[in-house]
């Protein structure tokens, strides 16, 4: 053992230290994705026992101890090389284009980090990902959305369908803001816009909030879901689970992909349905991207509040992109019937967007009044962006009975400043 440990190089080190690791934590039957804790108290061991013996000159010293028992806790209970990234709160996604092109994203801005992986390191932190989800991808099902153990968002696209390497995104869950209030502090938009659109909550107007990839959307969606009274019975449906807000009385569902056998698929459309028969006094949808947008207009149409998100450039374009997205659930679905009950379903959208800097702002709040002149819905601008900042418009909000059953005069609100 002494000539094999005096030949030991640092890098041999750790890998002894991880085979030990990984025996020990087998041998105490611990599940290492949910018991961290119990982990790192055995790498602290093991660590510890490693350098009280090379003080005797039988194995390598350790230069960072710390440092290491965070590498072996990264490497049996985390994941590995991109673990410091997934710690580190500045870092908002984190995306793999092949084994040596790992980069990351920080404040709006792509940077290349100095990662430098294997193909099969890559591999196995797909697969170590998916078995904390239970999802799969295989050459049948070669894409996968799902929810990592901290929240974070995963998608992977296998090779063959991507060029030459699996891509991999990991969207992590940064909270933030958690109430409106908040992202006024962090100034994505002014107090008297916040005022406004918490009081339309709980009015029960229905909102869209639209923009662009890691624009906010879901982050605002959360805020909004906040304001609705914990009185009220909510049941939201996504594709997989992002929404995240404290509420008494709230049903949370995503979406299932078909098993092996090519059965058990659960589509959004499908939850979009079965949350209308839970009782809901509001129904959240993460986003919409297809037939399931016909679900939703209906469901919002028939006097249940709602809101959802959309990938839209501006506020009107997300009006569009509604108005089209219904028209994928069949040939009898017309657009006669669609954009009147856009109109008369959607109260107010709110477009988010990514500054020079980086920065996410509401770029506008549109109210939508429910008129159609020459099939075109015509919209009111509450707050639209003057010189960089969101100013008063010369809109009002629909529904004012809406607001006045609450005890809000959203006119005086408006006026008053917040």
């Amino acid at each position: 053992m002494a000539v094999l440990a005096d030949a030991q190089a640092p890098d041999e080190v750790v890998l002894h230290l991880d085979a030990m690791l990984r025996a020990a934590v087998r041998s105490e039957g611990l599940d290492p994705q949910h018991e961290v804790a119990a982990v790192r108290r055995l790498a602290g061991a093991l660590v510890r026992e490693h350098d009280e013996r090379s003080l005797t000159g039988m194995v390598a010293p350790i230069g960072d101890p710390d440092a290491l028992v965070a590498e072996l806790v990264a490497r049996v209970a985390g994941f590995g090389p991109l673990q410091p990234l997934l710690d580190d709160p500045s870092v908002e996604e984190i995306w793999i284009n092949s084994s040596d092109r790992v980069f990351c994203a920080r404040n709006g801005r792509h940077e290349l980090t100095n990662i430098v992986l294997t193909d099969a390191e890559v591999a196995e932190l797909v697969e170590r990902m998916l078995k904390t989800t239970g999802r799969r991808i295989d050459l049948a099902q070669p894409f996968v959305d799902a929810m990592l153990p901290a929240g974070h968002r995963l998608h992977v696209v296998l090779e063959g369908i991507s060029r030459g390497f699996s891509a991999v995104n990991i969207r992590k869950f940064v909270v933030r803001a958690a109430r409106l209030g908040e992202l006024v502090d962090l100034g994505s938009m002014p107090p008297e816009a916040a005022a406004f659109l918490e009081a339309s909550v709980r009015a029960g107007l229905n909102i869209l909030v639209a923009g662009g990839t890691q624009s906010g959307k879901t982050t605002l969606l959360n805020c909004l879901a906040a304001a609705i009274p914990g009185s009220e019975r909510v049941i939201s449906a996504e594709e997989v689970f992002e929404i995240r807000f404290p509420h008494p009385d709230w049903v949370a569902m995503q979406t299932r992909q078909e098993g092996l056998e090519g059965t058990g698929e659960i589509r959004l459309r499908d939850l979009v349905k079965e949350s209308l028969r839970m009782r809901p006094s509001r129904i959240i949808v993460g986003e919409v991207r297809a037939e399931e947008c016909l679900d939703l207009l209906l469901a919002l149409n028939s006097g249940l509040p709602g809101m959802c998100t959309i990938h839209a450039n501006s506020a009107r374009e997300a009006l569009t992109k509604v108005c089209t997205l219904p028209l994928l659930a069949g040939e009898n679905i017309s657009a006669r019937f669609v954009v009147p009950t856009v109109a008369a379903s959607i109260d107010l959208v709110v477009h988010l967007g990514i500054d020079a800097r980086g920065a996410r702002r509401v770029n506008e709040i549109v109210a939508v009044p429910g008129r159609i002149e020459n099939d075109l819905i015509e919209t009111e601008p509450v707050f639209e962006s003057v010189d960089g900042r969101l100013r008063r418009g010369i809109g009002v909000p629909p529904r004012l009975e809406n607001f006045q059953r609450v005890g809000i005069d959203p006119l005086r609100l408006l006026n008053a400043g917040g």
